[in-house]
Protein backbone atom coordinates (compact mmCIF):
# COMPACT_ATOMS: atom_id res chain seq x y z
CA UNK A 1 0.00 0.00 0.00
CA UNK A 2 1.14 3.53 -0.77
CA UNK A 3 -0.11 6.83 0.64
CA UNK A 4 -0.04 10.33 -0.80
CA UNK A 5 -0.93 13.74 0.57
CA UNK A 6 -2.75 15.67 -2.12
CA UNK A 7 -5.09 18.59 -2.43
CA UNK A 8 -8.50 18.05 -3.93
CA UNK A 9 -11.71 20.02 -3.42
CA UNK A 10 -14.58 18.26 -1.59
CA UNK A 11 -16.61 15.65 -3.46
CA UNK A 12 -19.57 17.97 -4.09
CA UNK A 13 -17.53 20.95 -5.27
CA UNK A 14 -18.47 22.01 -8.84
CA UNK A 15 -14.83 21.82 -9.94
CA UNK A 16 -14.50 18.29 -8.54
CA UNK A 17 -17.70 17.22 -10.28
CA UNK A 18 -16.52 18.62 -13.62
CA UNK A 19 -13.06 17.07 -13.29
CA UNK A 20 -14.57 13.75 -12.23
CA UNK A 21 -16.70 13.72 -15.36
CA UNK A 22 -13.76 14.68 -17.57
CA UNK A 23 -11.46 12.02 -16.08
CA UNK A 24 -14.17 9.36 -16.07
CA UNK A 25 -13.70 8.30 -12.45
CA UNK A 26 -14.71 9.51 -9.01
CA UNK A 27 -11.72 9.28 -6.64
CA UNK A 28 -14.01 9.55 -3.60
CA UNK A 29 -16.26 6.61 -4.48
CA UNK A 30 -13.96 4.83 -6.91
CA UNK A 31 -16.83 4.54 -9.37
CA UNK A 32 -16.52 5.18 -13.12
CA UNK A 33 -18.28 8.24 -14.50
CA UNK A 34 -19.70 8.78 -17.99
CA UNK A 35 -17.36 11.14 -19.87
CA UNK A 36 -18.71 14.34 -21.45
CA UNK A 37 -19.68 14.71 -25.08
CA UNK A 38 -17.31 17.29 -26.57
CA UNK A 39 -17.22 18.55 -30.12
CA UNK A 40 -14.21 17.27 -32.02
CA UNK A 41 -13.34 14.52 -29.53
CA UNK A 42 -14.61 10.95 -29.42
CA UNK A 43 -15.29 9.09 -26.17
CA UNK A 44 -12.38 6.67 -26.86
CA UNK A 45 -10.04 9.63 -27.44
CA UNK A 46 -11.01 11.22 -24.14
CA UNK A 47 -10.57 7.88 -22.36
CA UNK A 48 -7.13 7.43 -23.92
CA UNK A 49 -5.78 10.86 -23.03
CA UNK A 50 -7.17 10.77 -19.50
CA UNK A 51 -5.97 7.25 -18.63
CA UNK A 52 -2.98 8.39 -16.55
CA UNK A 53 -4.67 11.08 -14.38
CA UNK A 54 -7.78 8.89 -14.07
CA UNK A 55 -5.80 6.34 -12.03
CA UNK A 56 -4.62 9.01 -9.59
CA UNK A 57 -7.89 10.93 -9.38
CA UNK A 58 -8.37 14.69 -9.55
CA UNK A 59 -5.70 16.24 -7.36
CA UNK A 60 -2.65 18.43 -6.93
CA UNK A 61 0.30 16.53 -5.46
CA UNK A 62 1.87 17.90 -2.28
CA UNK A 63 3.58 14.79 -0.88
CA UNK A 64 4.13 12.29 -3.69
CA UNK A 65 3.04 8.65 -3.18
CA UNK A 66 5.16 6.83 -0.62
CA UNK A 67 5.34 3.58 1.30
CA UNK A 68 5.10 3.92 5.06
CA UNK A 69 8.27 3.60 7.10
CA UNK A 70 8.42 0.44 9.22
CA UNK A 71 8.36 2.66 12.31
CA UNK A 72 5.07 4.28 11.31
CA UNK A 73 1.45 3.17 11.02
CA UNK A 74 -1.60 4.45 9.20
CA UNK A 75 -3.18 5.59 12.46
CA UNK A 76 -0.04 7.59 13.30
CA UNK A 77 -0.11 9.19 9.87
CA UNK A 78 -3.78 10.10 10.22
CA UNK A 79 -3.31 11.65 13.66
CA UNK A 80 -0.34 13.69 12.51
CA UNK A 81 -2.12 14.83 9.36
CA UNK A 82 -5.15 15.93 11.36
CA UNK A 83 -2.99 17.91 13.78
CA UNK A 84 -0.86 19.46 11.04
CA UNK A 85 -3.86 20.52 8.94
CA UNK A 86 -5.26 22.31 11.98
CA UNK A 87 -2.21 24.56 12.16
CA UNK A 88 -2.56 25.89 8.59
CA UNK A 89 -5.11 28.62 7.90
CA UNK A 90 -7.29 28.04 4.83
CA UNK A 91 -6.86 30.37 1.88
CA UNK A 92 -8.01 30.78 -1.71
CA UNK A 93 -6.40 30.73 -5.14
CA UNK A 94 -7.98 33.63 -6.96
CA UNK A 95 -8.27 31.89 -10.31
CA UNK A 96 -7.34 28.57 -11.89
CA UNK A 97 -6.89 28.12 -15.63
CA UNK A 98 -6.33 25.36 -18.17
CA UNK A 99 -2.68 25.32 -19.26
CA UNK A 100 -0.44 23.24 -21.47
CA UNK A 101 2.43 21.80 -19.44
CA UNK A 102 4.92 20.30 -21.86
CA UNK A 103 2.97 17.62 -23.69
CA UNK A 104 0.02 17.39 -21.28
CA UNK A 105 -2.71 19.64 -19.88
CA UNK A 106 -3.65 20.60 -16.36
CA UNK A 107 -5.18 23.28 -14.18
CA UNK A 108 -2.75 25.84 -12.73
CA UNK A 109 -3.10 29.09 -10.78
CA UNK A 110 -3.30 32.10 -13.10
CA UNK A 111 -0.94 33.98 -10.74
CA UNK A 112 1.88 32.70 -8.49
CA UNK A 113 0.80 31.89 -4.92
CA UNK A 114 3.31 32.09 -2.09
CA UNK A 115 0.79 30.40 0.20
CA UNK A 116 0.68 27.34 -2.08
CA UNK A 117 4.47 27.15 -2.21
CA UNK A 118 4.69 27.40 1.57
CA UNK A 119 2.01 24.73 2.07
CA UNK A 120 3.67 22.32 -0.36
CA UNK A 121 7.12 22.73 1.21
CA UNK A 122 5.71 22.36 4.71
CA UNK A 123 3.88 19.13 3.80
CA UNK A 124 6.99 17.64 2.18
CA UNK A 125 9.13 18.35 5.23
CA UNK A 126 6.55 17.54 7.91
CA UNK A 127 5.71 14.08 6.59
CA UNK A 128 9.07 12.90 5.34
CA UNK A 129 9.58 10.90 8.54
CA UNK A 130 6.60 8.73 7.52
CA UNK A 131 8.16 7.82 4.16
CA UNK A 132 10.10 4.60 3.66
CA UNK A 133 13.36 5.12 1.71
CA UNK A 134 13.07 4.68 -2.03
CA UNK A 135 14.24 1.37 -3.42
CA UNK A 136 16.66 1.27 -6.35
CA UNK A 137 13.76 0.19 -8.57
CA UNK A 138 11.67 3.17 -7.44
CA UNK A 139 14.54 5.55 -8.15
CA UNK A 140 15.02 4.10 -11.64
CA UNK A 141 11.30 4.50 -12.40
CA UNK A 142 11.74 8.25 -11.88
CA UNK A 143 14.32 8.40 -14.70
CA UNK A 144 17.18 9.90 -12.64
CA UNK A 145 19.35 10.36 -15.75
CA UNK A 146 16.82 12.85 -17.14
CA UNK A 147 16.73 15.02 -14.00
CA UNK A 148 18.59 18.23 -13.28
CA UNK A 149 21.10 18.32 -10.43
CA UNK A 150 18.53 20.01 -8.15
CA UNK A 151 15.83 17.51 -9.07
CA UNK A 152 18.15 14.57 -8.47
CA UNK A 153 19.08 15.96 -5.05
CA UNK A 154 15.38 16.33 -4.23
CA UNK A 155 14.71 12.75 -5.32
CA UNK A 156 17.30 11.36 -2.92
CA UNK A 157 16.47 13.75 -0.07
CA UNK A 158 12.68 13.96 -0.28
CA UNK A 159 11.64 11.01 -2.47
CA UNK A 160 10.38 13.23 -5.30
CA UNK A 161 12.28 15.45 -7.77
CA UNK A 162 9.61 18.13 -8.12
CA UNK A 163 9.54 19.67 -4.65
CA UNK A 164 10.84 22.81 -2.94
CA UNK A 165 12.26 25.16 -5.61
CA UNK A 166 11.28 22.66 -8.31
CA UNK A 167 7.62 22.53 -7.22
CA UNK A 168 4.73 23.69 -9.37
CA UNK A 169 1.12 23.40 -8.28
CA UNK A 170 -0.98 21.75 -10.99
CA UNK A 171 -3.97 19.46 -11.28
CA UNK A 172 -3.49 16.98 -14.14
CA UNK A 173 -6.20 16.64 -16.75
CA UNK A 174 -4.41 14.50 -19.35
CA UNK A 175 -1.45 12.28 -19.91
CA UNK A 176 0.91 12.97 -22.84
CA UNK A 177 -0.98 14.45 -25.79
CA UNK A 178 -0.02 14.00 -29.43
CA UNK A 179 0.78 17.34 -31.13
CA UNK A 180 -1.83 16.73 -33.82
CA UNK A 181 -4.69 16.78 -31.32
CA UNK A 182 -3.54 19.68 -29.13
CA UNK A 183 -5.35 22.23 -31.28
CA UNK A 184 -8.61 20.39 -30.57
CA UNK A 185 -8.03 19.26 -27.00
CA UNK A 186 -6.84 22.58 -25.55
CA UNK A 187 -9.88 24.65 -26.61
CA UNK A 188 -12.23 21.78 -25.67
CA UNK A 189 -10.82 21.72 -22.13
CA UNK A 190 -11.06 25.50 -21.81
CA UNK A 191 -14.70 25.46 -22.89
CA UNK A 192 -15.60 22.52 -20.66
CA UNK A 193 -14.00 23.91 -17.49
CA UNK A 194 -14.82 27.61 -18.03
CA UNK A 195 -18.11 27.53 -16.03
CA UNK A 196 -16.39 26.15 -12.89
CA UNK A 197 -13.30 28.36 -13.03
CA UNK A 198 -15.09 31.66 -12.50
CA UNK A 199 -14.81 31.58 -8.70
CA UNK A 200 -11.69 31.37 -6.50
CA UNK A 201 -10.62 27.85 -5.53
CA UNK A 202 -10.65 27.35 -1.78
CA UNK A 203 -7.65 25.54 -0.33
CA UNK A 204 -9.46 24.37 2.79
CA UNK A 205 -8.28 20.81 3.33
CA UNK A 206 -5.55 18.27 2.80
CA UNK A 207 -6.48 14.89 1.36
CA UNK A 208 -4.97 11.52 2.15
CA UNK A 209 -5.07 9.28 -0.94
CA UNK A 210 -4.26 5.58 -0.89
CA UNK A 211 -3.14 3.02 -3.46
CA UNK A 212 -4.18 -0.28 -1.92
CA UNK A 213 -1.89 -2.40 -4.10
CA UNK A 214 0.67 -1.74 -6.80
CA UNK A 215 -1.00 -0.36 -9.92
CA UNK A 216 -4.42 0.03 -8.29
CA UNK A 217 -6.34 3.28 -8.73
CA UNK A 218 -5.78 5.85 -6.00
CA UNK A 219 -8.81 6.79 -3.93
CA UNK A 220 -9.55 9.45 -1.35
CA UNK A 221 -9.11 7.95 2.10
CA UNK A 222 -9.99 11.10 4.10
CA UNK A 223 -10.14 14.89 3.97
CA UNK A 224 -8.53 16.93 6.75
CA UNK A 225 -9.84 20.51 7.14
CA UNK A 226 -7.34 23.32 7.44
CA UNK A 227 -7.39 25.89 10.17
CA UNK A 228 -9.26 24.33 13.08
CA UNK A 229 -6.47 25.03 15.57
CA UNK A 230 -5.84 28.47 14.06
CA UNK A 231 -9.52 29.42 14.40
CA UNK A 232 -9.68 28.02 17.93
CA UNK A 233 -6.66 30.06 19.02
CA UNK A 234 -8.12 33.22 17.44
CA UNK A 235 -11.40 32.67 19.26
Amino acid sequence: MRYAIFFTPPAGNPLTLAATQWLGRNAFSGHPVEPPALRGLTIPEIAYYTALPRRYGFHAALKAPFRLSEKMSESMLLRHLMRFAGTIAPFAVERMEVARLGDFYGLVPSCPSEQLLFLAAAVVQEFDAFRAPLTEEEIERRDPHGLSAAQLANLHRWGCPHVMDEFRFYMSLTGPVAPAIMTVLGPALEDFFAPVLQSPMEIANLALFVEEESGAPFRVHSLHPLGRISRRRTA
